[in-house]
Order: structure tokens, then sequence, then C-alpha cells
């Protein structure tokens, strides 16, 4: 029997929290970068493979982001803690133009 997945979620039309990214360090290979607004209680997310995409969950705990920033492996982390959470999904901003010299 064939292989069935679910179709990709569409990208939210509503404006996005600027909510700053950071690389990974040391790198993931399923995670590009993280970032957290604390007042919200929104974790923001990109990914290493597929289409270039933040994802944002809601209602993201501050005690959770602690223990994903301190967690030896942030891909299990995800894969165990996040990855089942509702999110959101926007478009990447896109990457600005060199200045003209």
């Amino acid at each position: 029997m064939p292989k069935t997945y679910t179709p990709p979620q569409a990208f939210e039309m509503t404006p996005r929290l600027p909510i700053e990214l950071v690389a990974l360090d040391p790198p993931s290979s399923q995670i590009a970068a993280r970032g957290y607004h604390p007042e919200t209680k929104t974790l923001a997310l990109t990914f290493t493979r597929g289409i270039k995409s933040v994802y944002h969950y809601p209602d993201f705990p501050p005690e959770q982001w602690e223990a994903f920033m301190a967690a030896d492996s942030a891909g299990k982390f995800f894969g165990a803690n996040i990855k089942p959470m509702p999110f959101k999904k926007y478009p990447a901003d896109p990457i600005p133009e060199a200045a003209a010299e």
C-alpha cells in the first residue's frame, strides 16, 4: 500500500509577530533557528529542510522554552515535546538584496 502524506498547511495571511530568530549553536540537523516572545508565550522556529517558513507555536510556557534551550538535542526535544503542538505557518522574510556599490 502506498504511503500517504498530510498535505502541507497553508500560510497564515495575518501579520506575523516579529520574533528574533537565532541560529542554533551547535547546529541541529532539523532546526535552523529558534526564538521566543515571552509576553505572548510564542515559540518561533525555522527548519533546515523544505520551503523556508517560520512556524509559531502559541501558548508555549517559559519553562518549556528554558528546557528547549538546555536540551542536549534540539531535534529530539522538538520531536518529543513540540511537534504535536498546534502551530501557525508563515512565509519567511525574503533575503534582502545586496546594496548596490
